[in-house]
This record gives structure tokens, C-alpha cells and sequence, in this order.
């Protein structure tokens, strides 16, 4: 089943022409409205990286009005800018909104509206020709590619494949991944298989599709959201066990979420956050201990060991990162004659954290040092799964143009492992009459 759900705030950073904008601010400003709570939220530093973070707060303790009757604001002395806002409503309805950085305490004022407001969202989801798109004010961010592609003519088609995301394109438009490389068939972009597996008293290999032991397939999606904050969906993902008799078999359900952030402003970056569930439905599973697998990325075809380069939280870099363990791990070089890359960082309750990486030396390919990096956390040890339960790995990518050094790097990482606190100051209502 889909699922679209849309924003209901106005963001004057979007709007570019004056007359628009002065529409929009009567618009998005409630001249009477009747403040429902006040949101503090506080960071432990005014770090001033110039990157936009997520913040959430559960909405039904303060109000159970519809989201096309809020708005937001943030409250700078006399000044009351509107801001962009979304709901989410898995579970607990939560009202999510992005944060710079630049000061240590930010004051927004949640409000009843007199009139529902209702616009376009921000970040849109383009589904066709197999392929969902998410985009941000019509610049496409990334592609998830739901139905089989095959290899090119005269390739052996046991190397098709669904379920991954292709291209992963940076703020500027540049692609930063590859399918199909005529070294490895089997690489996809950024995709979720994992290589040695134990499942039924067989060893599984769902990564080298030439070994002809499993794969992974696209088995639907759970829900599409779009709105003018982030953009998601979530897909469902079939690890499918092939036995010597021609029976499939599914050893591993997925479901894997790809939510994204784009800045309004236009910014060199955006956040791509993917999480993955993982899931027996029947029989038990171990992932075998093995030098790669799980979450991959192989990166565009411009970079070599001439014009990209690794820097982990360690401060390892590509010569050394290969089996380190990192909570991040910058991956960048030129595409296009403009440097781009992203942050691929992992969260404090993945298996075996900080996980290993894989990382592809620069003799890799002939010399040429082609890019491949790989959060492995069976790098260095089994990971036993038992039927009837969940088990969740996240990650999050920030893509960027430009630079993005080690401080910051940090900073932004802590944003994603301990989120900003938002405290909650409730407005009484008036009394009854």
C-alpha cells in the first residue's frame, strides 16, 4: 500500500521572486493564532557548521488538531519567521523540522491556524519506468530502481537485479555511484545483500550473483511519503535462497526505509537516512563472517586513486581504512571537475559498532584504484538472526559539493547519534465559559 502525505507549512527560503514572497509571508503568518505550545531546542554547542539537522517531537501530547491547521515559527526577538514543518504518523504522530546549528538555544512557537493552509510539498517522489525518484524543488536526489535490470547484451543475465538505489546524484547534479562496472556485475550502485550466509545447512551467497545461490528482489513497497521536510519509502526486500533442485526459498525478509532531507536554502548538501530491518521468517540465519557485506556503495567510474581520497572518524585514510573501525568515513574525489562525495556514518546501535569498513585499496582494478566502500559489521565476526525478531541497522549519508572535513564530519555525527533535545512548553487553553 502507498502512502503520500504532505507538509503543511510554507518555507520563505524556497520562494525567489519578491511578489511571491510577499504573498507567501501573509500567507504562512497567523496574524491571530492561538499558540498551541513554545519548542525549545538546545544544542550542546553553537558549532556553525552550516548543516540543517532533523528534530522531532511527539505532537499529541500537545495537540491532537491536523497538521493543515499548524504552523510554525521560530522566534528571534521581535521577529517571527515561519518555518517549514511535517507530520509523521507511524505510531505516534511527531512533528519533525530542521535546525542550523549556528546558535546553542533556538525558540519556535507551535500555532493554531485560522484557516487550514495547504501546499505543494517541497520534496516529491517520481515513480516510473520501474524506478521511484526523490527530488527536492524538481533537482533529483536519488533513485530506487524496484524493478529487475539486466546486464548488458551478451552478460550472462543471472547478473539482474532489483532493489537498489541508482543513481545517488550530489546536491550539483553529478552521479556518485555505478552499476553493472564490467569488472563486477554484480555491483549495484548502493545496495543490501549479504555474501556468506548460513541457511538450512547451506552456506547462501546473496552477493556474487554468478555463484547462483541466492539474490535479492524487490517485493513491494510498505509506504511512499512525500512533504516539505524530508521524502521517504519504504520497500520491501527478499532474500531469496536458490537450492540445487530449483527451489526458492526467502531466508531473509527486508525492510529497508530511505528517508531524505533537503535544505530549502539551496545548499550544498543534503541527508540521506537508510535503515534497514531484517527479518527470518522461518528458519534461523547467520550471517558468516566474511571480508564484506551488508550495505555497499560502488562509486561513480571518475574516481581513481588520482582524484579521490578516505578520511574515517580514526583518521585513517584510504592506504589504511581497510578493516579499520569507524563511526564515520568520508568518501570524496572529483566528478566533473567539481569535488563531491558524502559522509557515510553509522549508528551507535548497529551490530558490531563501530563496524568495520571495507574499503577498496588503490590498486584495486588493475591499478586504476577504483572506489568501493562498505559498512561490514561481519567483517570480523558472525551475526546470529533468530526468526521472531527485528533486527535494525542504520545509516545515515550526507551528500555534499564542495568540502567537508573532519570537524565537521564529527559534529554532524553527533546530530545523527544524540538528536538535539526539544523541550516541550505546553500552552494552558482558556478556560470554559
Amino acid at each position: 500500500m502507498m502512502k503520500t502525505t504532505f507538509a503543511a507549512a510554507t518555507c520563505l527560503r524556497t520562494l525567489r521572486k519578491p511578489q511571491a514572497l510577499l504573498l507567501a509571508l501573509i500567507a504562512a503568518m497567523p496574524l491571530h493564532a492561538q499558540k498551541l505550545a513554545t519548542l525549545e531546542v538546545n544544542l550542546s554547542a553553537a558549532s556553525n557548521t552550516g548543516i540543517e539537522m532533523p528534530v522531532h517531537v511527539a505532537l499529541d501530547p500537545i495537540t491532537h488538531l491536523p497538521d493543515s491547521v499548524l504552523a510554525l515559527v521560530e522566534v528571534q526577538g521581535k521577529k517571527r519567521i515561519p518555518v517549514a514543518f511535517q507530520l509523521e504518523e507511524s505510531g505516534e504522530r511527531k512533528l519533525t523540522w530542521m535546525v542550523a546549528d549556528n546558535l546553542r538555544k533556538r525558540v519556535f512557537e507551535l500555532v493554531k491556524r485560522e484557516e487550514e493552509n495547504k501546499t505543494a510539498p517541497f520534496i516529491t517522489a517520481l515513480n516510473e519506468g520501474g524506478s521511484l525518484t526523490l527530488r527536492a524543488d524538481g533537482r533529483n536526489l536519488l533513485r530506487y530502481q524496484f524493478e529487475t535490470v539486466y546486464p548488458p547484451a551478451g552478460v550472462n543475465p543471472v547478473f539482474k537485479r532489483s532493489a537498489f538505489i541508482h543513481p545517488l546524484w550530489s546536491p550539483h547534479g553529478q552521479v556518485l555511484t555505478r552499476i553493472q562496472p564490467r569488472d563486477h556485475y554484480h555491483h549495484y550502485g548502493i545496495w543490501n545483500p549479504w555474501t556468506h550466509v548460513l541457511f538450512e545447512g547451506d552456506t547462501v551467497d546473496f552477493w556474487n550473483l554468478s555463484a547462483k545461490q541466492g539474490t535479492v528482489r524487490f517485493g513491494g513497497f510498505n509506504s511512499i511519503v512525500t512533504g516539505n521536510v524530508f521524502g521517504e519509502y519504504a520497500a520491501r526486500h527478499e532474500h531469496v535462497a536458490f537450492s540445487k533442485d530449483g527451489k526458492e526459498k526467502v531466508a531473509i525478509d527486508e525492510v529497508q526505509t530511505v528517508r531524505v532531507y533537503a535544505p530549502h536554502n539551496n545548499a550544498d548538501y543534503y541527508i540521506a537516512d537508510i535503515t534497514v530491518r531484517l527479518n527470518c521468517p522461518g528458519s534461523p540465519v547467520r550471517l558468516l563472517e566474511y571480508r564484506y557485506g551488508g550495505l555497499g556503495w560502488r562509486a561513480t567510474e571518475q574516481w581513481t586513486k588520482e582524484n579521490s581520497n578516505v578520511l574515517t572518524s580514526e583518521g585513517k585514510t584510504r592506504k589504511e581504512a581497510d578493516g579499520s573501525k569507524a563511526r564515520w568515513c568520508i568518501v570524496e574525489g572529483t566528478v566533473d571537475g567539481e569535488n563531491t562525495g558524502a559522509v557515510m556514518m553509522s549508528y551507535p546501535s548497529n551490530y558490531n559498532y563501530p563496524e568495520p569498513l571495507r574499503i577498496w585499496p588503490e590498486n584495486a582494478n588493475g591499478n586504476r584504484g577504483d572506489m568501493f566502500a562498505n559498512f561490514s559489521p561481519t567483517k570480523d565476526m558472525d551475526w546470529p538472526l533468530e526468526p521472531g525478531q527485528n533486527y535494525l541497522l542504520r545509516y545515515r549519508f550526507i551528500v555534499f559539493n564542495g568540502s567537508f572535513g573532519k570537524e565537521k564530519a564529527e559534529i554532524a555525527w553527533q546530530y545523527f547519534a544524540f538528536p538535539p533535545a526539544v523541550k516541550v512548553i505546553v500552552n494552558q487553553p482558556p478556560p470554559a465559559r
